[in-house]
């Protein structure tokens, strides 16, 4: 089946206002470029949103923050976006704290079928408000819930027209589990290659998990905080 798609704004067509969606991304690398872009073009509002973080100010999650587009978030991690910072401290939007492993581990949970699991993480802090506790070997323990979407945006490097897809360096990150996570999958590739074009051990996602591929264009790519090293004096 050929899952390729023809531009952005087809993919989002469909995506409600209310939706719950996943986007994948670390920082500023592996973000769906491209889905993020059509999503706030075409203005879906009331959005709950989970992610690793939320970008920029003018770059990914920050642009649909600016435009009053999303009514939760579910993240790890909230700097570098100032609008994120005004919007959680003025309470203009709803905010849940996840450590960054149990992120991870929620939406993997609820991609392999498990109904959940019990973490030290967060234990005694207002991460654990309203949890169930136990004490496991000694230790007491948070249970976290799996966690699921209407819809996921994953990043890849290449892709082919079944939805197989191939991650580069550290844009593999949260993109591999939310791909798994969602009921609909929609993934952004830099490179679209047609069956056979993919190495078969070096597919991270199987087809499977994938409902829609689209070919990104004119990626930004921007870098977060960029230090570099002063010249050497010359004597």
């Amino acid at each position: 089946m050929n899952k390729a798609i023809n531009s952005a704004a087809d993919a989002v067509e469909h995506i409600q206002d209310g939706a719950t969606i996943m986007m994948g991304g670390f920082g500023v690398c592996g973000i769906p470029e491209n889905l993020v872009a059509a999503l706030h073009a075409r203005g879906t509002k009331d959005l709950t949103l989970i992610s690793n973080n939320v970008g920029l100010d003018d770059f990914g999650i920050g642009t649909l923050l600016k435009k009053g587009q999303v009514r939760k978030m579910i993240l790890s991690y909230g700097g570098e976006c100032k609008v994120f910072e005004d919007m959680t401290l003025t309470r203009q939007i709803e905010v849940e704290w996840t450590p960054q492993g149990t992120l991870a581990e929620r939406i993997r949970a609820a991609g392999a079928g498990v109904g959940g699991f019990f973490t030290p993480t967060g234990y005694g802090t207002l991460v654990a408000e309203g949890k169930e506790t136990r004490l496991i070997d000694g230790r007491w323990m948070v249970f976290e819930g799996p966690l699921r979407a209407d819809f996921a945006f994953v990043k890849a490097w290449k892709g082919d027209v079944l939805g197989n897809l191939e991650y580069r360096k550290t844009a593999r990150n949260i993109n591999q589990v939310m791909a798994t996570a969602a009921d609909f999958v929609i993934a952004e590739v830099e490179q679209l290659v047609d069956i056979g074009g993919l190495h078969p051990d070096h597919i991270h996602t199987p087809g499977i998990y994938v409902d829609a591929v689209l070919r990104g264009a004119k990626y930004v790519k921007p870098i977060e905080k960029l230090t570099v090293r002063k010249a050497a004096a010359h004597v």
